[in-house]
C-alpha cells in the first residue's frame, strides 16, 4: 500500500509541476473607445470649478469674531479638514472664517455634518455678489 501512495504522490506532484508551467497569469489589452467631446467637457468642468468667487456656490462659516480668533479658527480648520480651503473675510466689525466651495446645498450639508464635530456653531451660507 505504501508503494501505491508513493506512486500517487509522485504522479500528482509531477502533474502539478508540469501544469504550473502552462498556468501563467492572463495578459491582455484594453481598448478604450471614448467620444472626443468627453475630454472637452472635462476641460470645461475644470474651468468652472476654478471659479471660487462664483456667487452660486455655498460656503460654511466656521467662525465669527475678532482677528486672533479668526486666525486660530482658520488654522484649526485647515489642520482638521485639509481637503477644504478656509479663508478669512472681514465684514465690519468682525472677522469671519469661511470654508469650502460647494456647488450644491447637499454637498455643503454633508460637509457641515462633519465640520460640526469640531465647530458646533458652523452654518451654511451663500455669499452675496460683491
Amino acid at each position: 500500500m505504501k508503494v501505491l501512495k508513493k506512486k500517487t504522490l509522485i504522479i500528482t506532484a509531477s502533474c502539478c509541476f508540469i501544469t504550473s508551467f502552462n498556468a501563467f497569469a492572463q495578459e491582455g489589452e484594453i481598448t478604450l473607445n471614448q467620444d472626443k467631446k468627453i475630454e472637452t467637457l472635462l476641460e470645461i468642468k475644470k474651468e468652472l470649478n476654478k471659479n471660487e468667487t462664483d456667487s452660486e456656490r455655498y460656503k460654511i462659516q466656521v467662525y465669527n469674531g475678532n482677528r486672533n480668533g479668526a486666525k486660530s479658527a482658520q488654522s484649526d480648520f485647515e489642520h482638521n479638514y485639509g481637503s477644504w480651503k478656509a479663508s478669512m473675510q472681514f465684514e465690519s466689525p468682525d472677522f469671519k472664517v469661511w470654508a469650502g466651495n460647494f456647488r450644491t446645498r447637499l454637498e455643503a450639508e454633508r460637509a457641515l455634518k462633519k465640520i460640526k464635530n469640531t465647530f458646533p456653531n458652523a452654518f451654511i451660507l451663500k455669499p452675496k455678489k460683491s
